[in-house]
């Protein structure tokens, strides 16, 4: 018998099943405003990373939820990647890891038993590897497989990294390199190398542990990590946030290297032209940009680098806190300007 591929299941794998920006803000419009409470200092106003609720002078809650369809087939490795996401959003805020919560929805009567386990004990590794248990969750029979957590978090309401908090002149640096969906739209044609995979398994459960010693440099304005919007969506969000325009070098963006070669092939995931759609009257691009250059910009990452906006004079502290925890990729890739909310890419 040939065995079961997760990823025939899901319609969109990983962040790539994302609603589309533009979908996701006509659904919010209009929306009543719900109870505000004075110990809310992060909630929905500014499409930040993660809620955090304030409970005392040195306390706050960092609270999020992630979850997605498998994006590889092999469970436990769906299972390692869907959690490394979750949890990322926590280090975004600045936040350390306290405790999870797994979301499972599996279609029982077409995965066995064994796979299952293997997805939550992948999920479990990660977990472990963070150094936070998983304390319960909730499970559904669901068509398509689903996995994910819900994160709590601690940080001090002082040291929050909002993605609001960038200041003109600031270094935009990103922390892993860009192409995950690109790899992905690959392998779900049967057409990834094994090299790609083990470029794609590389960066997806790399947990983005750096967040936690950024909270604790002044310097470090903003943060965010990249994930389904793709590269433009969240910078995006920090440059409204912000009231702020960027500029981005195309040539200094780090790119897995099996990516670079598919996604001038034409391998480029349907998400990141519904990306572009959603937001690229915001962007300038240069007259003689490939579409292939464009398609890496939009494309969807799924447990992406961090996106961190800094003081020039923060920088090389920066890169040497992201290197020295093994993130080799990390690079400056722009900055901040005055100017109306956009991105510039040269």
């Amino acid at each position: 018998m040939n065995p079961v591929r997760l990823t025939q299941f899901s319609h969109g794998g990983g962040c790539g099943c994302k609603l589309a920006p533009s979908v996701l803000q006509d659904l919010l419009a209009g929306l009543p405003a719900g109870f505000i409470s004075p110990q809310l200092l992060v909630g929905t106003e500014t499409s930040d990373d993660a809620a955090v609720y304030q409970i005392n002078d040195t306390q706050a809650i960092v609270a999020t939820t992630d979850f997605f369809m498998p994006i590889v087939d092999d469970a436990h490795e769906f299972g390692q990647i869907a959690a490394t996401n979750a949890i990322s959003d926590v280090y975004a805020m600045g936040g350390k890891p306290l405790f999870a919560l797994a979301i499972v929805g599996m279609p029982v009567g077409k995965l066995d038993a064994d796979t299952i386990r293997d997805i939550l004990a992948g999920g479990e590794s990660v977990c472990r590897a963070a150094g936070i248990p998983i304390a319960g969750g909730h499970s559904i029979d669901a068509p398509e497989p689903i996995y994910g957590l819900v994160v709590i978090g601690l940080v001090h309401p002082d040291k929050i990294k909002r993605n609001n908090q960038a200041q003109t002149g600031d270094a935009l640096i990103l922390g892993k390199a860009l192409g995950v969906g690109i790899l992905s739209s690959a392998l779900k044609k049967g057409e990834l190398s094994a090299q790609g995979y083990v470029e794609m398994l590389r960066t997806t459960t790399q947990l983005n542990t750096p967040g936690i010693a950024l909270a604790d440099m002044s310097q470090v304005h903003a943060v965010t990590d990249v994930t389904g919007f793709g590269l433009l969506g969240h910078l995006l969000e920090m440059c409204r946030g912000s009231h702020l325009a960027a500029e981005i070098d195309f040539a200094k963006l780090p790119v897995l290297p099996v990516a670079r070669e598919l996604v001038q092939q034409g391998y480029a995931p349907g998400a990141a032209e519904r990306n572009w759609l959603s937001y690229g009257q915001e962007v300038i691009l240069p007259a003689n940009m490939a579409l292939w250059q464009k398609n890496l910009l939009c494309d969807p990452q799924t447990s992406g680098g961090l996106l961190v906006s800094c003081a020039p004079a923060a920088v090389s502290s920066v890169l040497e806190l992201f290197h020295s925890l093994g993130f080799a990729e990390t690079s400056v890739i722009g900055h901040l300007d005055e100017g109306s909310a956009g991105v510039r890419v040269i």
